[in-house]
């Protein structure tokens, strides 16, 4: 099989795939299954064009890193066939941990467990598939490898994931804020007593990174409507549990009522191989296929909030230099509203 594959992206262009175990793994249903989480979880109910995925996002930073580690050999930095697969395949892979909506319900689906956690746990799971082949890029992911800045490209202020996210989310949601000069930024690159360092010339550059990243988080990730939604969403994940837990009847799809009709701790996740395998199969289609069911549940407080979700009617944020009505208050504390 021809695996020298090439991925039209419309950040960077053309994407080639560098190796047949970097393809191996992104055909790998673990990977495939990104395609189906959004990147920026429940962000398109403010900016419409805010779909792309984190499939979408994985493969960019890929690339980027690719760039990253030619730049630094072309510097005279000796970098290993093997060490550039290994940190090409880390950072492929460091989202694979992702849940449904990305960041939205993270630690909502199982507590005390973050998707680094779970990225880590299904990369030792492919270490095994593949017969120990990603050893060395598990030990980049971790921070344990002896060579320090391969690991600081994949995660660090200034790593080749934020590059891609924050081109990748301008772009598609249109907030011209975000775009950075990611080319420039990485032309710059070097590294110093095995750290990642920026040439002086490039100081500019970053500083633009830097602010370019505030003013998204303003804009984009901590907007006011996205926060809303995503609350919304967590209490509709809290309500279904509880209803679940006291025995009602709430439809769910496998994957889903694998997590909510029984509680699962972190030791139990981590310990306990079924539960990250049913996790592997869990993406946003779950949650929505749920929520639009929920949306005539019996239960008033489940109904309505699902209801209000699918119909995008939101919780509001009013901001005022007087103190608000006595009438609010009254419909705030009435008993229906405590319910919710």
């Amino acid at each position: 099989m021809n695996k020298k594959k090439i991925i039209n992206d419309p950040v960077y262009g053309f994407i080639s795939i560098p190796t047949d175990l970097v393809f191996d793994l992104i055909e790998h249903p673990y990977f495939q299954r990104l395609r189906y989480i959004k990147q920026l979880g429940m962000t398109h109910l403010v900016y419409p064009g805010a779909l792309h995925t984190r499939f979408h996002h994985a493969l960019g930073a890929m690339y980027l890193m690719g760039m990253a580690i030619e730049i630094l050999r072309n510097k005279g930095h000796e970098i290993s066939h093997e060490e550039e697969e290994a940190v090409i395949i880390a950072i492929l892979l460091h989202d694979v941990g992702h849940g449904p909506f990305s960041h939205a319900l993270e630690e909502i689906i199982v507590e005390g467990i973050s998707h680094e956690d779970i990225s880590s746990m299904l990369m030792k799971k492919l270490d095994v598939e593949f017969n120990g082949q990603l050893t060395m890029a598990i030990s980049i992911f971790n921070g344990t490898y002896h060579r320090k800045f391969l690991h600081q490209l994949v995660s660090s202020q200034l790593d080749m994931d934020r590059m891609d996210y924050l081109n990748r989310d301008s772009f598609f949601t249109g907030v011209s804020e975000g775009v950075i000069s990611s080319d420039r930024i990485i032309k710059m690159l070097n590294v110093k007593d095995d750290q990642v360092a920026i040439e002086e010339k490039g100081i500019y550059s970053v500083e633009k990174f830097l602010i370019a990243r505030r003013l998204m988080y303003w804009q984009v990730y901590l907007h006011k409507t996205v926060i809303a939604a995503e609350q919304l969403l967590a209490k509709i994940l809290k309500r279904s549990r509880e209803l679940a837990l006291m025995g009602e009847p709430v439809f769910t799809t496998p994957a889903l009522s694998h997590f909510l009709k029984k509680p699962i701790s972190r030791d139990a996740f981590m310990n306990e191989d079924h539960h990250l395998e049913a996790f592997a199969t869990l993406d946003d289609t779950d949650i929505m296929a749920a929520v639009k069911v929920w949306a005539g549940h019996s239960d008033f407080v489940l109904s309505k909030l699902c209801q209000k979700l699918v119909n995008r009617d939101l919780y509001k944020v009013d901001i005022t230099n007087t103190p608000p009505r006595s009438a609010i208050y009254s419909q705030i504390n009435s008993p229906r509203t405590k319910k919710i």
